[in-house]
């Protein structure tokens, strides 16, 4: 059974959602998943840091603030130094998923911050590898998968007068839920491949 670990901040509630929906999708596989908050791990002398180095692989997410991660997970990603000189989690696999109050938001600089992570640790990167679900007329906003278009990972919308009780809609959660199912089946064949 492979094990995915995902490291994750959330502000208001609305990421914490989404990394839910993505450990959903992960577990429906039959992967061992556990949740992190960044928060336990801002410091690289405490914390569940061990538990990453065994995992398979990582998925990494946080809200875009202001065009980045936010400062917790930014905390977590420093603090990840410690792993990354002893080469704890080289050739686990990696992905991210980020959200924020707008569609676009400049969530491909967040992604591209965990892909770059994942790349200093000598980590294998997972995109999305899902179609735009609302890139032509005949598609309707509502409902659609991956509608905001990412590739590199997976970005949802929560709208910022909205609670994390209303927010992101089913059809974003629905997407986090197949990100996690790709992770977590790359990984599978990854770890078997490895063996």
């Amino acid at each position: 059974m492979t094990k995915i670990a995902i490291v994750y901040h959330s502000g208001y509630g609305h990421t914490a959602k989404v990394a839910e929906h993505v450990f959903k999708g992960a577990a429906d596989t039959g992967a061992d998943v556990t949740l992190y908050k960044a928060e336990d791990l801002a410091s690289p002398d405490t914390g569940p840091w061990d538990e990453l180095a065994t995992a398979d692989a990582i998925i990494f997410g946080s809200p875009t603030y202001m065009g980045s991660a936010s400062a917790p997970m930014k905390q977590f990603m420093d603090a990840s130094s410690k792993s990354w000189f002893a080469d704890a989690w080289k050739d686990k696999i990696a992905a991210g998923f980020t959200n924020s109050g707008a569609l676009a938001g400049d969530k491909s600089s967040t992604l591209a911050q965990f892909a770059t992570l994942a790349g200093q640790h000598g980590m294998i990167w997972v995109n999305f590898g899902m179609k735009p679900g609302f890139n032509a007329s005949a598609h309707e906003f509502e409902g659609a998968l991956n509608r905001a278009g990412h590739a590199t990972g997976l970005a949802t919308q929560a709208l910022t007068d909205l609670s994390a009780e209303d927010g992101p809609d089913a059809a974003d959660l629905k997407t986090a839920e197949l990100f996690g199912k790709r992770v977590a089946e790359v990984t599978e064949r990854w770890v078997r491949g490895k063996a």
